[in-house]
């Protein structure tokens, strides 16, 4: 065997070299990819500093990738403000709902509230938490709105516009749906132009007027019925009532002991005839302090999901109870008049005003907003008067001495429904956006 001149087997010494290429292609090999590698790093920080100003102009919300990213720390839902903004209290609403439920649980009814207030599906599903399982709308657009949202059946409470039947059997493909009948051309209309199932109640004036038929006008009653039982489609469920003059600060107890009486009288009357009948009963100040609703099948209170200061005057709810208020900005302040010019007007919080002896008008009551929420102040201070966009406060000096132009202040509307109609989404404390069938976010 040939071998080299220190002794070594030539084919050894060949299989050396050869090993010693092979691992300098190998270190070649990683020192190219380690300069392949920082090419990328290098090419990945200089993307990452060119998106910088685009990060840190997103930085805006708790809900930005990017502040998550770099600050963990959560924001407050505060950070999120800059223009009038309807705030949410989840616990307060949850609270509310669960008081209702547990109310006509004890009392042997079933709660199916009128969904005009919240008009959101996400509150609809802490509904469903409680064991409600059918809702009310005020509108065709509202009950499109929630239909497909696991809903048993969806009344729409308001007297049947017949120029909207062809959306009526669209929405009843897809949904266990019932309207209101108030006079007889409805209910032929219906008859002839329905093409799903869809039932209805019979809406009953409850003494003030607004709508409804009188119980004792019993030909208008018997032509709703005949024209119901020529069609394959149209079926009656029940009778409804809506005492809305208790919101009059009326005798509340004599109004629902009308109404009651007079819900038990028809249903004893068609008992025979229509043997699954039902009654029906919906107003928030009745239902929020009575404890007795006699016969009545059915509950349908809308206003108590968030109350508000209409409520707390008629002594159906306290102010703890109010589950939502409008944030505004601070743009001025006049010590020498004791008001703050706020951010928040007639489009805000609508027009619904609480008007005192003296003469003196509350558009809403300024609560102080933290980071958890709100609180009530033991001075009060309140919107005095209101415009398109300007809202001017009556302010307490203990209010004028803590605000500085550019603060929010809280506000506790008068009509809660109204409000959220006009702001049209929620902010939640926890920062989430929450949806309205209006389906505006700020």
């Amino acid at each position: 065997m040939a071998k080299t001149s220190w002794g070594a087997p030539v084919e050894l010494e060949r299989m050396q070299a050869t090993n010693l290429i092979e691992l300098a292609g190998l270190c070649t090999g990683i020192c190219d990819f380690d300069k392949s590698f920082n090419r990328i790093l290098g090419f990945m920080l200089s993307y990452f500093l060119d998106l910088l100003p685009l990060m840190l102009r997103k930085m805006k919300t708790k809900d930005s990738f990017y502040i998550r990213l770099i600050n963990p720390m959560p924001m407050s839902y505060l950070d999120q403000i800059a223009s009038p903004t309807l705030v949410i209290d989840e616990k307060i609403t949850r609270a509310n709902l669960e008081k209702m439920a547990n109310k006509a649980i004890a009392q042997g009814k079933k709660l199916v509230p009128h969904w005009k207030t919240a008009q959101s599906r996400i509150i609809g599903n802490w509904a469903k938490d409680y064991g409600i399982r059918e809702v009310t709308a005020s509108s065709i657009s509202l009950a499109e709105y929630l239909c497909g949202q696991g809903w048993d059946c969806i009344h729409i409470a308001f007297p049947f516009n017949i120029r909207e039947i062809p959306r009526l059997n669209r929405l009843a493909t897809k949904q266990g749906i019932s309207v209101q009948v108030v006079n007889s051309a409805t209910a032929k209309a219906l008859a002839e132009g329905l093409t799903e199932q869809v039932e209805f109640f019979v809406e009953l004036d409850a003494g003030y007027g607004r709508t409804g038929i009188q119980s004792t006008d019993e030909a208008e009653l018997e032509a709703i019925f005949k024209q119901a039982s020529g069609s394959e489609f149209l079926k009656f469920k029940g009778f409804y009532i809506h005492p809305g003059h208790t919101y009059y600060g009326k005798d509340m107890d004599k109004i629902h002991l009308e109404s009651q009486e007079a819900l038990a009288k028809m249903k004893a009357k068609y008992l025979h005839r229509f043997p699954k009948v039902v009654t029906r009963l919906g107003d928030t100040p009745g239902c929020a302090v009575r404890e007795d609703f006699g016969g009545v099948d059915e509950l349908g209170p809308g206003n108590f999901v968030f109350f508000d200061l209409m409520q707390v005057q008629l002594g159906s709810c306290t102010k703890e109870d109010i589950a939502v208020c409008l944030a505004v900005p601070v743009v001025d302040i006049r010590k020498d008049r004791k008001e703050i010019l706020i951010h928040g007007g007639g489009v805000h919080l609508a027009k619904d005003v609480l008007i005192y002896e003296n003469g003196s008008k509350n558009f809403g009551e300024i609560v102080l907003l933290n980071d958890k929420g709100w609180t009530i102040p033991s001075h009060i201070s309140f919107v005095k008067s209101i415009s398109q966009e300007h809202g001017i406060i009556q302010a307490s000096d203990e209010l004028l001495a803590s605000i500085q132009v550019g603060d929010l202040l809280g506000i506790l509307p008068v009509h809660s429904c109204m409000t959220a109609d006009c702001m049209g989404s929620y902010l939640s404390l926890d920062g989430q956006r929450i949806d309205h069938a209006e389906g505006r976010i700020n």
